[in-house]
């Protein structure tokens, strides 16, 4: 009897996916475990490998789909002892079940378009009355097509060919412009922050925190050990410090109840190729300094390879964004649902402020914690950021 294959679900809210590669070809063995081909999630891309043994059969969903429904079939394998006439059945009984979405060829290249001259007053345009019409809806410019017609006429054609396809470049009196295909994970990240704007109630908090004995203390750690720590890390490290001095800031919403963690699992936005990615960092509370610099490291590094596995990014009930590696002073994140805050961290640079009633000059990063409303309170984040700035300015507090 026929195995079917399916498109399968790589994560809890993934409903369709991408086929990027097929790995085996029809006709091949495969064992439990091969991997049989790639997929892209919103996340990364996946291998898949076999769960059933027997013959690549047939494929039904060719490599380069896009767009295809999680359950839907992609393969059969046959059995041992069965022949390609096994497969009849499956294609009659399944045929209304396939959908092949077929990944759209982009053509590039360059497409120049001679701009003649705009046409002086006394100047006539010859075109049919139908090229004029579709000009004008259009808001197209008669000045710059040349007609294919008779004596040069502007026809219907040479309006349409005017119109840009979805993947070229335009070069226009010096403007050039490429339109590029939005990824899965791009589309992803688009719909999941324009929901969490349109229908999270998000305010702002602000600090100022001193930084020059977190930096005294980075460098003596780093000095002495072989790990190297990272402001970023002690960021982290001072973050579950603060949400086991606030448990009510270590929740989720979930419309009818909220949901309060006792461990601390703390996602990290990574920038990669055309998107980002938050992978998680569970039970920080049990995870010294070095441990966090290390699991960072690694998770950054598979998230820019595209090998985050689902276990690695889901979850999370709290996150910490950093820009400051960019020079940039503060901004204001938007908060990834269903977790209640996200912290947004800027660069540590040398201000004046005033110390014991006199000027001095101290390094300040300014972070700032944007908040869900529903699910956290104006005084519960205004008691996170005391507390974040206590362990930032005392760092010796989050190694106890």
């Amino acid at each position: 009897m026929t195995v079917q294959v399916f498109m399968p679900a790589l994560s809890p809210t993934m409903t369709e996916g991408n086929l990027v590669k097929w790995v085996k070809k029809e006709g091949d063995r495969i064992n439990a475990g091969d991997v049989m081909c790639e997929i892209e999630t919103d996340k990364a891309t996946m291998e898949v490998e076999a769960v059933d043994e027997g013959v690549l059969g047939k494929i039904f969903i060719p490599e380069g789909s896009e767009g295809v429904k999680v359950n839907s079939l992609i393969a059969v394998l046959l059995e041992d002892g069965e022949d390609a006439s096994a497969l009849n059945d499956v294609m009659i009984s399944d045929e209304t079940e396939i959908k092949v979405v077929a990944a759209q060829k982009y053509e590039e290249k360059m497409v120049h378009i001679n701009v003649p001259q705009t046409a002086k007053a006394d100047d006539r345009i010859f075109a049919t009355p139908l090229a004029k019409r579709i000009a004008q809806n259009k808001n197209m410019s008669l000045n710059s097509i040349t007609g294919s017609g008779p004596h040069g006429r502007i026809v219907k054609s040479d309006i349409e060919n005017m119109q840009t396809t979805s993947q070229q470049q335009v070069e226009i009196q010096g403007l050039v412009y490429e339109d590029k295909k939005v990824s899965l994970m791009r589309k992803t990240v688009a719909k999941r922050l324009t929901e969490s704007k349109n229908t999270v109630p998000h305010f702002y908090l602000i600090a100022d925190c001193e930084l020059d004995a977190l930096l005294a203390l980075r460098a003596q750690i780093n000095a002495e050990s072989s790990h190297k720590i990272s402001v970023n890390d002690m960021v982290i490290k001072a973050c579950s410090k603060v949400l086991q001095d606030v448990p009510e800031i270590n929740v989720t919403w979930h419309d009818t109840y909220i949901r309060q963690y006792r461990n601390i699992d703390i996602s990290v936005a990574v920038a990669i190729d055309g998107g980002l990615v938050t992978p998680v960092l569970c039970n920080t509370e049990n995870m010294k300094l070095s441990e966090i610099s290390t699991s960072v490291k690694a998770l950054a590094e598979k998230a820019r390879a595209g090998k985050l596995q689902p276990h690695e990014y889901e979850g999370g009930s709290f996150t910490v964004s950093n820009l400051g590696m960019y020079g940039v002073k503060e901004f204001s994140a938007i908060v990834n649902p269903p977790q209640g805050c996200i912290l947004a961290v800027g660069a540590g640079e040398k201000r004046v402020i005033v110390k014991n009633d006199k000027p001095a000059v101290a390094t300040i990063m300014t972070v700032t914690l944007s908040v869900d409303h529903r699910s956290v309170d104006g005084a519960l984040g205004a008691q996170f950021l005391k507390s974040f700035k206590k362990y930032i300015e005392h760092p010796v507090l989050t190694l106890v």
